[in-house]
C-alpha cells in the first residue's frame, strides 16, 4: 500500500501474466491497492444489461486490474524496460531511468 514507481500516462512493459512482453499506457492507478489499468492488457469480457430501451446491452471487452509489481516503465530515451531511481536536482525530487542515467520527470510529495 502506498506509492507506486509508475504513474499516469507512463507507458509500461507487462513482466509476467497471459500478457507478458506486451507494452501499454496507462488508464488508471489504484496506490491503496498498488494495482493499474494498463490500456490493451488483462482484457476481460463483461456482459451489459440495457437499462432503457436507447441503450444497447451486450458484451464488452474492457482492462482490468494488474498488481504494479507485474509492470515496469518503459525509457523514453531507450525505449526499453528500465528500474526507476528517485534523486534530488536543483531542489527538486525527479524519477530517473537507471539504465540511461537521465531524468524522466519530477516526482510530488
Amino acid at each position: 500500500m502506498g506509492k507506486l514507481h509508475v504513474k499516469l500516462d507512463d507507458t509500461v512493459y507487462i513482466l509476467n501474466g497471459k500478457d507478458a512482453g506486451k507494452t501499454g499506457k496507462i488508464l488508471a492507478v489504484f496506490p491503496k491497492t498498488s494495482q493499474v489499468i494498463v490500456e490493451g492488457v488483462n482484457m476481460q469480457t463483461k456482459h451489459k444489461k440495457a437499462r432503457t430501451h436507447l441503450e444497447a446491452g451486450g458484451i464488452l471487452q474492457q482492462e482490468g486490474k494488474i498488481h504494479s509489481s507485474n509492470v515496469m516503465l518503459v525509457c523514453p530515451d531507450t525505449k526499453r524496460p528500465t528500474k526507476i531511481g528517485k534523486r534530488f536536482e536543483n531542489g527538486v525530487k525527479v524519477r530517473y531511468s537507471k539504465a540511461s542515467g537521465k531524468t524522466i520527470d519530477s516526482v510530488k510529495g
